[in-house]
């Protein structure tokens, strides 16, 4: 099934709504900005709380075989060190000499070739083998348009900083890089304080870290970022890796397109080549979105073996080996790993959601997602039987639902800034309700109107809560 054709200003169009309707400001605005950081604001943080609370319901806690976990950002630079992120996660950059834009170079050369329709992929080539692509192809740069490259040169990604009080005393560290190194670094500890058995994953929300070069698409790939990952460990001998790869791709499908409501045919599977597939990984394929830049990486999933648990025990000189009770037989278990950005699963989200209906601009954002799941209107502001009415019910709800409070301009206006928003239904208090009305029989009810369809209907106040319940969870 083919999707329709994009808006070619959509981007544009998500961008400004963002920040109009609070969803997600530039990171310190006032003071010029800071490139490639952003805040969320009040909207933008219940939206990309509620993706990350969908995810902690759906991986950890309604599974029998995953358990939580909450790592340090500052790990001991041993871990990275054995991980093998201070040799390898590194990029290959250029700078234009002219306007002094630096841009990754693969970025630079696979956006100048999809232009000219060519489709190609240069992960794992050497910094001469970009040198003398780019030379060959005489790619511009993209902001100034001249042809005047520095040659390309690696950089690594991890964020350093240092600890200790007196300055000739302070120790390097790095701000971690992934979420997925304080697992492996936990597991001896996870096994020995728990009843898992394998195979059995860990789960973790949190903050990460990369110093990249990003090409400014949104929230897409920034500074700092939240990653939901889980390690998902198992013993080679008693299970198929390939049927828990299969499933774990159904599982990441089923999760995009029913628990965040977005259109199958946005997504595809791409399989990593050689070429990009990382040494210790036998396979990786990434779940990707067909974003307005065209399908990029939503969703990691690769089977690393047991390299990182390998790794670790060799640095650290630990025992990070598994002994099954039943047999007693000790061996390093292997994992596989589904890593995903939460602010890449919030764009998708936003994404996908936003529509336009003649002048009407919706975020048709799935309802236990929206930031609020209703907003409570007094018809008029200045009328305080309206106000007390809308109050008692919005303090009633609040207790329920994220629900959120208008009475600024008519209400029409209300309507169209709440459809921005993604709030499913609104709730308005007026003369029927208190009983001033032309038809008696109306009073105690109010007018809810729904999101997507625009259509209305007379709720009684006793069983608005349950009304709502019913629509919003089932």
């Amino acid at each position: 099934m083919n999707a329709p054709k994009r808006d070619e200003k959509l981007m544009e169009k998500v961008v400004a709504l963002a920040k109009r309707r609070g969803f997600v400001f530039p990171g310190s605005e006032i003071y010029g900005g800071l490139a490639n950081t952003y805040e969320y604001g009040p909207a933008g943080v219940e939206l990309k709380r509620n993706i990350e609370n969908e995810w902690w319901r759906v991986f950890v806690e309604r599974r029998s075989d995953v358990v939580g976990l909450d790592s340090s950002i500052i790990l001991h630079p041993k871990v990275w060190e054995a991980s093998g992120h201070v040799q390898g996660l590194v990029d290959a950059m250029v700078e234009c000499r002219k306007c002094h834009t630096r841009t990754r170079a693969d970025h630079l050369i696979e956006d100048y070739m999809e232009k000219k329709g060519r489709k190609v992929s240069v992960e794992g080539q050497s910094n001469e083998e970009l040198d003398r692509i780019i030379a060959d192809e005489k790619i511009p740069c993209p902001s100034c348009g001249k042809f005047d490259w520095t040659p390309v040169r690696k950089f690594n990604l991890l964020f350093e900083t240092h600890i200790g009080i007196v300055p000739e005393a302070q120790s390097k560290v790095y701000l971690r890089g992934e979420t997925a190194q304080g697992i492996f670094i936990a597991f001896k500890n996870i096994i020995d304080s728990t009843r898992v058995r394998l195979p059995f994953g860990v789960g973790q929300l949190g903050k990460s870290f990369r110093n990249e070069i990003t090409k400014g698409n949104f929230i897409f790939r920034t500074l700092e970022f939240e990653q939901a990952e889980l390690e998902y460990f198992f013993d080679p001998e008693a299970t198929e890796w390939e049927g828990l790869f299969e499933e774990w791709k159904k599982t990441l499908w089923d999760f995009v397109t029913v628990n965040l409501g977005v259109r199958p045919e946005r997504l595809r599977w791409r399989p990593h080549g050689d070429e990009e597939r990382s040494f210790y990984s036998k396979r990786t394929e990434d779940l990707e979105y067909d974003f307005p830049f065209g399908f990029k990486e939503l969703w990691g999933l690769a089977y690393r073996t047991d390299y990182d648990l390998s790794q670790h025990a060799k640095f650290s000189g630990a025992d990070l080996s598994y002994t099954d009770p039943a047999t007693g037989r000790k061996f390093t278990p292997h994992v596989i790993e589904p890593a995903v950005g939460v602010n890449r699963l919030m764009a998708m989200v936003m994404l996908d959601a936003y529509a336009e209906e003649g002048d009407r601009v919706i975020l048709k954002l799935p309802p236990h997602l929206a930031p609020y799941r209703a907003a409570i209107f007094p018809l008029l502001a200045n009328k305080p039987a309206l106000v007390a009415s809308a109050r008692e019910i919005y303090d009633d709800l609040r207790a329920r639902f994220p629900v959120a409070w208008d009475d600024r301009g008519n209400i029409g206006k209300r309507y169209y800034a709440q459809d921005e928003i993604g709030t499913p239904y609104c709730i308005t208090v007026d003369f029927d309700t208190l009983g001033d009305g032309d038809d008696p029989a109306l009073k105690g009810t109010v007018t809810v109107r729904d999101r997507d369809t625009g259509e209305q209907e007379r709720v009684a106040i006793s069983a608005l809560a349950a009304w709502l319940s019913a629509r919003l969870h089932g």
